[in-house]
C-alpha cells in the first residue's frame, strides 16, 4: 500500500504523505506578482550570465518582453552595444563575488533602436549552500532616480536647514513634522509640538489657519501666499506675530486615487516689515489729517470753532470720544486746578464736536484724575479700565466723568506761550487698542494746535 508506512513485521497506517507541488503552483504565481508589480525595473542572470526574470517595468523602460530577454546570454547584441557588452556584463556578475550591492551606470539599448542611462543596483544571489548563484539587477531610468533623489534631498533641507518654518499638518490638523526654524516660531520644541491642537500653540489667529488649512485639503492649495496674523504661546508670555504663509496639499503616490495626507504650510515670519509699513501707513494718514484740519481751521472766523475743528480731525482712526477742558481761576486756593469743560465730541449720534459755553461749573473731576494730573505734570497721562467686567469698567469711566463706553484715555496738557491752558482728553472703546507712544506723540501735535486756537480766542482761565 503506497500510503502505508513499514515497521519490522507489522505495517501500520500512518499519515498522507505531502503530495508533490504542481506544476504552475501559488508560490510561482506568487514571485511572478511581485516581480511585474515592482516599481524598479528587475532582471536576474544565472551564473553563467543567462536572463532568468525580467519584469514588465523593465518591458516598459527597454520595450523587451520577458519571452522575448529570458533565456538570452547576457545583454550583448540587444540591450547592450557589442562594443559594450563585455565591459557591461563584467560589472554586472562582479557582484557574485562582491559584498553588498553594487552602483553602476550603463546606457542600454531599447527594442526600437534607442538608447536609455540607466542606474543600476545589482547583489549577488546565494544558492542554497550560500555560494553565488547568480546575480539580480535593479535599474531605473537616470533622469527618474536622479528626480527621487532631488525630492528626498528637498524634503531634508526643508526640514533640516530651511531658513523659513514648514510644518507638515496631518488631516487633523495636528502638526506630523515640524522643522527647527518652525519649532522656534511655535515657542516651542520639534517633538513637544507634534500632535498637539493648533489651539494649544497659539491663542489668536487660530480659526483663520484652521480654515486655511481646510480649505487647502479639500479645494487644493491657494493661488497666492496669505499673510496670517497670530498671537503664540510662550514661556515669557503671548508674541503676536505676522506669517506669510503657503500651503501644499499632499496626497499619496502610491494609490489610484487621490489620497490627502495633510498639508505642507510654509511660513516667513514678515512681523518687522508689516508693522513698519503699518506705522509708516499711519504716519503718513495722521499728517494729513493734521494738514487738512489746519487748512480748515483757517477758514473758521471763531478760534473756538477752529479748536473743535482740530479735534474732529484728529478722532478719525484714532478715538471714539474726545474732550476739551480749559483751567479756572479757583478764588479759595490759588494751587488747586480746576477744569471747565468748553467742548466734547457727541456721545450718540455722530456729529461735530459742540461747544459748551465759555464759562461754566467746574467738571466734577476727582483727586488724580487723569486730566488734572495731566495739567499739574504739563505731560501726557494715559490710562485704561484694565482687566475689569464691562460693569465695572462702565463705572470706572462714569466716575471720571467720560461716556460709560469708554475704556481707554490718554489726557495732553494744552500748552500756548509758556502757559498751561488745559487739557484734552482722548477715548477709546473696548473694541480698540490702548492707547501707545506713538499715539501720545500724536495727541501732542494736536494739543499745540488746540491750544494755540483757544489762545488766539482768548479762552484761558488763569496762568499756571
Amino acid at each position: 500500500m503506497s500510503a502505508s508506512r513499514r515497521s519490522g513485521a507489522t505495517d501500520e497506517l500512518g499519515p498522507d504523505e505531502p503530495e508533490p507541488a504542481r506544476e504552475g503552483s501559488d508560490g510561482s504565481d506568487l514571485l511572478a506578482a511581485l516581480l511585474d508589480g515592482m516599481d524598479a525595473a528587475l532582471c536576474a542572470f544565472d551564473a553563467d550570465g543567462t536572463v532568468t526574470h525580467w519584469n514588465r517595468e523593465a518591458e516598459r523602460i527597454l520595450g523587451w518582453s520577458a519571452d522575448e530577454a529570458v533565456g538570452r546570454a547576457g545583454f550583448a547584441g540587444w540591450a547592450v552595444r557589442s562594443a559594450d557588452a563585455e565591459e557591461v556584463e563584467a560589472r554586472l556578475l562582479s557582484a557574485m563575488d562582491a559584498p553588498g550591492r553594487q552602483v553602476n551606470e550603463f546606457a542600454l539599448l531599447t527594442k526600437d533602436g534607442g538608447r536609455v542611462l540607466v542606474r543600476t543596483q545589482s547583489a549577488a544571489v546565494r544558492g542554497p549552500d550560500g555560494k553565488p548563484a547568480g546575480v539580480y539587477c535593479a535599474f531605473s531610468e537616470v533622469h527618474a532616480q536622479i528626480d527621487l533623489e532631488r525630492s528626498i534631498a528637498l524634503s531634508e533641507a526643508l526640514l533640516e536647514d530651511a531658513s523659513w518654518g514648514v510644518v507638515l499638518v496631518d488631516a487633523d490638523l495636528r502638526p506630523a513634522v515640524v522643522n527647527a526654524h518652525a519649532a522656534r516660531a511655535l515657542g516651542a520644541g520639534r517633538t513637544s509640538v507634534l500632535g498637539r491642537p493648533l489651539g494649544e500653540l497659539l491663542t489668536q489667529g487660530v480659526e483663520e489657519l484652521e480654515s486655511a488649512l481646510t480649505h487647502v485639503l479639500a479645494e487644493g492649495a491657494p493661488p497666492a501666499p496669505a499673510e496670517l496674523w497670530v498671537s503664540v504661546r510662550t514661556p515669557e508670555g503671548e508674541r503676536r506675530r505676522c506669517w506669510r504663509s503657503g500651503f501644499v496639499r499632499l496626497t499619496s503616490p502610491l494609490t489610484e486615487e487621490p489620497v490627502p495626507l495633510g498639508v505642507g504650510w510654509l511660513f516667513q515670519d514678515v512681523t518687522e516689515s508689516r508693522q513698519g509699513e503699518q506705522e509708516g501707513s499711519l504716519l503718513r494718514f495722521r499728517a494729513q489729517q493734521l494738514h487738512r484740519a489746519a487748512r480748515a481751521a483757517a477758514e473758521c472766523e471763531d478760534p473756538a470753532e477752529a479748536a473743535t475743528v482740530h479735534l474732529d480731525f484728529a478722532l478719525a482712526g484714532f478715538a471714539d470720544h474726545a474732550l476739551i477742558d480749559r483751567v479756572a481761576e479757583c478764588a479759595e486756593d490759588a494751587d488747586l486746578v480746576r477744569l471747565v469743560r468748553i467742548a466734547a465730541t457727541p456721545s450718540g449720534a455722530p456729529g461735530p464736536s459742540r461747544l459748551d459755553g465759555r464759562a461754566g461749573l467746574p467738571v466734577r473731576y476727582g483727586e488724580g484724575h487723569p486730566a488734572v494730573q495731566c495739567v499739574e505734570r504739563a505731560g501726557s497721562v494715559r490710562a485704561g479700565a484694565g482687566a475689569m467686567s464691562a460693569q465695572d469698567a462702565r463705572a470706572w469711566a462714569l466716575a471720571r466723568q467720560w461716556p460709560a463706553d469708554a475704556v481707554y484715555a490718554l489726557c495732553t496738557v494744552l500748552r500756548s506761550r509758556g502757559r498751561t491752558l488745559g487739557a484734552v482728553t482722548f477715548l477709546r472703546g473696548a473694541g480698540r487698542n490702548a492707547f501707545e507712544r506713538g499715539d501720545a506723540m500724536y495727541a501732542e501735535d494736536v494739543a499745540v494746535r488746540i491750544a494755540t486756537a483757544l489762545d488766539l480766542g482768548g479762552l484761558v482761565g488763569r496762568e499756571l
